[in-house]
């Protein structure tokens, strides 16, 4: 089966006074990436459940929350009874990945796991059968517009190959520095959901932007 690209806009990058009419701007996309940060696992701090629950309510497309925060196992499961379609946990902060994603699934969403550029991809090759989605990080964790690490491609190589033949079964998804300049290499590696920010949001047309990211998407996986 032809792989179709997804579009996740990155709300980080949106106007936080008007967030409601926000979600709508991207009702075109595939999911809403929404930054959860607790200014401890990243030195950043955005917003928290009850904000979330908000966006929820009146996002016309799934959201795909980015726990970028200590103690995951505490607070993820929350995101997933409030609805979220995929809530992703970073590997670095889970003292038990396989628990985590248990619980997330327990709770009605799809599970996420999450490695920063230098994290490697090998030392979660046991635990990635427990989740649905993998988010390849591309850009260090914690604060937007900055600029695409090509070098963590061969992460999603690997992990498209696993899905491949047939050794994994999960989304591949990327976040950090995806824009028209850089959607393409990503694809041609393997990403299913790319997140995109200010190449999305700091567009004059955000439909239009996620439409072309899309397309350039679809022509580097088709050859």
């Amino acid at each position: 089966m032809p792989r179709e690209p997804m579009i996740a806009p990155s709300l980080l990058s949106a106007d936080f006074a008007h967030l409601a009419e926000e979600t709508q701007r991207v009702a075109d996309a595939d999911w809403l990436h929404v930054d959860v940060m607790d200014a401890h696992f990243v030195p950043n701090l955005t917003l928290g459940l009850p904000v979330v629950e908000a966006i929820q309510a009146v996002s016309p497309i799934p959201l795909d929350c980015h726990l970028m925060i200590e103690n995951p196992e505490r607070w993820a499961p929350g995101y997933a009874e409030i609805g979220a379609r995929n809530v992703t946990v970073h590997a670095e902060a889970c003292t038990d990945p396989r628990a985590v994603a248990r619980d997330i699934r327990a709770a009605g969403a799809l599970a996420g796991l999450a490695i920063k550029p230098g994290t490697p991809l090998e030392q979660y090759l046991d635990v990635l059968p427990d989740y649905d989605t993998l988010l390849v990080m591309s850009v260090e964790p914690g604060f937007g517009g900055q600029s695409f690490i090509p070098g963590v491609l061969s992460k999603v190589r690997a992990a498209r190959r696993l899905v491949d033949t047939g050794h994994l079964t999960l989304l591949v998804e990327i976040d950090g520095g995806i824009n028209a300049d850089t959607i393409a290499q990503a694809a041609e590696a393997g990403v299913d959901m790319f997140v995109a920010g200010s190449a999305v949001y700091g567009a004059e047309d955000p439909a239009k932007a996620i439409a072309a990211l899309r397309a350039q998407a679809a022509a580097a996986i088709s050859g």
